[in-house]
């Protein structure tokens, strides 16, 4: 296992899974200026890491996911710079390339909220909580969460968490749809590491390619758009790719297959 502490995170890597936990306890892993470059620093090493074929990214402690901004940082100082890349080092990105689960323990509220939307799937303890809680300070989530709550689960059900403020417990986010599997709390882990486990049996080009076209597609003016594989870079990729012939000789030699990434 390959392990690597930073400031306010820590990230380890074994059998192509990433683990990044932030590791602000303290502070509900509230998050200031620094923690975000230093965790979208850590995003992308793993993103061109051979090694690495999913990122599973948590809280530290069981109380918090992420609590949002450090209130009491920004009030001293006045600094809410959260960097090119969001919240946590990932809300404002458009895409990135490898899969990545947001197992939630606890609360998640306003970045935090907006950083596990940033994910692929979000994968929540009975005890997790979820809010855009920004309009009760004056602030609005314009980081991304307005953006893709509306997005994940339709403008009207999203405006109902949107324009109230209200937090969502772990139950209700999956009837909503944001949420993607409930599990006990001392389950969390053990059940994103499983999503992870079924990501990581598939082709790598594949599962890239897979997240590009679902995301991509969504943009599409047209269904005749959407169906165009010029769209999506990636599709060239995969169809001249060894893993897909790999993939066919596998099955026909009834064997598991040996992807290679390329």
């Amino acid at each position: 296992m390959n392990e690597k502490i930073g400031s306010w995170s820590r990230v380890t890597i074994e059998n192509g899974i990433a683990l990044v936990t932030i590791s602000r306890e303290e502070r509900m892993n509230a998050l200031h200026p620094p923690a975000h470059y230093e965790l979208a620093d850590t995003l992308d090493a793993l993103a061109t890491d051979p090694s690495v074929q999913v990122v599973i990214m948590t809280g530290q402690g069981s109380k918090a996911f992420c609590a949002g901004h450090d209130m009491k940082v920004g009030a001293e100082s006045g600094d809410i710079d959260i960097g090119p890349n969001g919240f946590a080092g990932i809300s404002l990105r458009d895409s990135y390339p490898l899969p990545i689960i947001a197992a939630v323990n606890g609360v998640a509220f306003g970045g935090g909220f907006e950083a596990a939307l940033a994910c692929d799937l979000i994968i929540a303890a009975e005890s997790a909580r979820f809010a855009l809680p920004e309009p009760k300070v004056g602030l609005a989530a314009v980081g991304g969460g307005i953006q893709r709550l509306a997005r994940t689960i339709g403008l009207k059900r999203a405006l109902g968490m949107i324009l109230t403020s209200r937090t969502v417990s772990a139950d209700e986010g999956m009837a909503l749809g944001f949420v993607n599997q409930v599990v006990p709390d001392n389950q969390l882990l053990n059940a994103a590491f499983q999503w992870a486990q079924q990501i990581t049996e598939c082709a790598p080009l594949a599962i890239r390619c897979s997240k590009q076209v679902a995301y991509l597609s969504t943009e599409q003016a047209t269904m005749k758009d959407a169906l165009n594989l010029e769209n999506y870079p990636l599709a060239a990729a995969l169809f001249n790719s060894e893993d897909m012939l790999e993939g066919q000789r596998a099955f026909i030699e009834k064997r598991k297959p040996q992807w290679r990434g390329k």
